[in-house]
């Protein structure tokens, strides 16, 4: 009959579209691509440090004052805009945000190497930020929508690995690039990759963008924005400014005004940017302060340690890289079995996403949607 047919036409093309907006990639390349844009940018984390010495004196700076924000930039933007990256990939998919994201952080790569002053460079860094936290917002989504519940454990305790990774191996392959070629390929270095990751993804990737999911909470997003980012920029000058200044009291000040604001309206919009109820799951609470401990343990000595082996004991930056290599080497031997499965807890955090992602984008924790 006509109005059966129509019926099931219709059904039909709700069917078609609804798989459209699942990412049917086999899941073995997902987390291949995955885990190559969370080495690139996490990688762009900690590569910049043991180059600072020859990037100052390249422009005829001080290793201190502007030079910093080489460093503190990118990682107070990431900070700033991750959980609204977050946000907007629930509403529009994730693979858009992940082109975009390779899309920025690539270009972002090349004008940093071809910045023909400081301030270039810096801005370059903001810029390929941006294209880092688009990337992080979504990795760990990319893996949870192609592994079934059983293998998440796997997959998600893999990309943490590349990670980590990413983190520490910075400073042995910036010390490496920088002694054998300049400190301006360990921003060229990304290029070549990250185009070849935005094709691959391009081709392979199989979501399509959807719309109307859901409000964006704009207020919301700014407060935490500021908040987050002025938190960050604060503690990470305290020490230059000094813990009693005025400039560190005012950063930290408008930081915890703004992210109370913050909490204020996200108790009251529809669609919050973040999720309150999940820092109430103490077992998502207790993994998530395990992993910022972790992560304080692990990216302390990567950023400290360059300038204490350049400066202090003479050594050239591919001595103090190679000084450094033991470390990524134990994280690669000590769960390089992909065999066994990360035990992890599992429990369900359906549509709070973008909270799981700013808060653990590395993976420790799989979740079941």
């Amino acid at each position: 009959m006509p109005g059966a047919q129509e019926v099931t036409g219709s059904t039909s093309r709700a069917s078609v579209s609804l798989d459209d907006y699942q990412e049917r990639a086999n899941k073995w390349v997902v987390l291949a691509l995955a885990a190559v844009g969370a080495f690139m940018t996490t990688l762009d984390a900690s590569i910049v440090n043991i180059s600072l010495p020859s990037i100052a004196h390249s422009f005829g700076v001080p290793l201190s004052g502007a030079i910093e924000w080489i460093i503190i930039g990118y990682l107070v933007i990431i900070a700033a805009v991750l959980l609204t990256f977050g946000r907007l990939a629930d509403m529009i998919g994730k693979k858009p945000i992940w082109l975009v994201g390779l899309a920025i952080f690539t270009i972002g790569s090349a004008l940093s190497g071809a910045a023909p002053s400081l301030g270039i460079l810096i801005a370059a860094r903001l810029f390929q930020g941006l294209g880092g936290a688009l990337i992080f917002a979504v990795n760990v989504a990319l893996l949870t929508s192609v592994f079934p519940a059983s293998e998440r454990g796997r997959a998600l305790g893999l990309n943490a690995v590349i990670v980590a990774l990413g983190i520490s191996a910075g400073p042995t392959i910036g010390g490496i690039i920088t002694q054998n070629f300049t400190w301006r390929w360990i921003f060229y270095v990304n290029v070549p990759l990250g185009i070849l990751i935005f094709f691959l993804s391009l081709r392979i990737l199989t979501e399509r963008a959807h719309f109307g999911r859901g409000r964006f909470d704009p207020v919301g997003a700014a407060l935490l924005a500021i908040g987050l980012a002025t938190l960050t920029l604060g503690l990470s000058f305290g020490q230059e400014w000094g813990w009693t200044s005025l400039p560190l009291l005012l950063s930290l000040g408008i930081g915890v005004i703004a992210l109370i604001a913050a909490v204020l309206v996200e108790r009251y919009v529809k669609d919050p940017v973040l999720h309150l109820s999940l820092l109430r799951n103490r077992v998502f609470a207790s993994a998530n302060i395990s992993f910022i401990l972790a992560m304080l343990a692990l990216f302390a000595p990567g950023f400290l340690l360059p300038f204490y082996l350049e400066e202090l004991r003479g050594y050239s930056a591919e001595q103090a890289g190679l000084l450094l290599t033991p470390l990524p080497l134990t994280l690669a031997v000590s769960r390089a079995d992909p065999a066994q499965p990360i035990e992890c807890t599992e429990f369900h955090l359906g549509r709070h996403m973008e909270t799981y992602r700013y808060w653990n984008w590395t993976g420790h924790l799989p979740i079941t949607e």
